[in-house]
């Protein structure tokens, strides 16, 4: 997709990427916090943030188009999703997979990762949706998959599953329709289902200078 470069690309200009954050909306809006103060706050200021991005027709600039070797089993994904809990944002999705860049985002990735992990922004200071007070993406694992031990420094996270099923420290299992909550400083690992590749959207929240220098890096394993 090429954009006339005179003046700035924006969100009313492709409704397929407006449509997007539309359903990243409907997320933050209507899925239960099951009675979890600290989960409804932050439901409550992502869905703020994502109305901001809306009302003020946030720029849309996208990135450079990138695949990595899990994007094999996305189709997969997107299929599975349109049949579950949260069908209207996969659809979103896939009328705007196309314009994704899919990225690892560590500077080392475990060996046994780079087959089966990658994340795309949807929204984020360097777009797709540009965005300083939020960032919004997608991260897909295939079947089997560990992600190891990880935490975010000042930074509020959620998970939206989508297709698929993941467990995070063993503690429970997420399904299409299920959020997990990671509080920052919050240590987590994922593990997938063995049988379907799992998909999820994600949500960051905190100060600009901790979503904009966050460094990503997983916590070393205890010998």
């Amino acid at each position: 997709m090429t954009f006339d470069t005179a003046a700035p690309t924006t969100l009313r200009d492709v409704p397929d990427w407006r449509y997007m954050m539309q359903e990243c909306d409907e997320l933050y809006r209507y899925l239960p916090a099951g009675g979890s103060d600290r989960i409804k706050s932050h439901q409550r200021k992502a869905r703020e943030a994502i109305a901001r991005l809306l009302r003020g027709n946030a720029e849309l600039r996208l990135q450079p188009r990138a695949e990595k070797p899990v994007t094999a089993h996305l189709r997969r994904a997107l299929d599975e999703g349109k049949q579950g809990a949260l069908a209207p944002a996969v659809r979103a999705l896939d009328a705007v997979a196309h314009d994704l860049s899919w990225q690892y985002g560590y500077e080392k990735v475990p060996k046994g990762l780079t087959n089966s992990y990658a994340y795309a922004e949807l929204a984020g200071a360097q777009g797709p949706v540009v965005s300083h007070d939020i960032i919004l993406g997608v991260v897909l694992f295939a079947p089997g998959c560990t992600y190891p031990a990880h935490a975010h420094k000042g930074i509020t996270e959620s998970y939206v599953c989508l297709s698929g099923a993941v467990s995070e420290n063993h503690q429970g299992v997420y399904v299409p329709g299920s959020m997990i909550f990671n509080p920052p400083e919050h240590l987590h690992r994922i593990t997938v289902g063995d049988r379907e590749p799992a998909l999820l959207a994600y949500a960051w929240m905190g100060d600009p200078a901790d979503l904009h220098q966050q460094k990503m890096v997983f916590t070393r394993a205890r010998k």
